[in-house]
């Protein structure tokens, strides 16, 4: 892998608000890889479980298609964008709904490989 080659992986369809993981992917961007598996281990935030699998599966992705070791990656780009809305609706009184949109999201990590 050349020195500007990235990595990457994406989870799409995350049945969690964009907005929820981004608020965990800002605490880890910029980390090296063990180090942000730790972090993701014990936040309390139940979005840290869909990210770790993607940081582990672009880990994964470096050693097996690019044979990169893995204690030199770091996370160069991570970010989470909206996917499609699940629609539902909420029965009210006196025959009426209420619209209930359940969001989704694309979690998208790159990786670098440090020297």
């Amino acid at each position: 892998m050349s020195e500007g080659q990235s990595v990457k992986a994406v989870a799409k369809y995350v049945r969690i608000s964009p907005h929820k993981v981004r608020k965990v992917l800002d605490q880890i961007r910029g980390r090296s890889y063990q180090e942000a598996l730790m972090i993701l281990e014990f936040l309390p935030y139940d979005a840290g479980s869909p990210i770790w699998q993607v940081v582990h599966s672009v880990a994964a992705n470096a050693k097996n298609n690019y044979n990169l070791d893995k204690k030199k990656l770091i996370i160069s780009e991570i970010f989470a964008d909206e996917g499609p809305k699940l629609k539902r609706i909420r029965p009210r009184a006196q025959g009426r709904a209420f619209k209930i949109l359940k969001p989704t999201c694309h979690i998208t990590v790159v990786v670098k490989s440090i020297n």
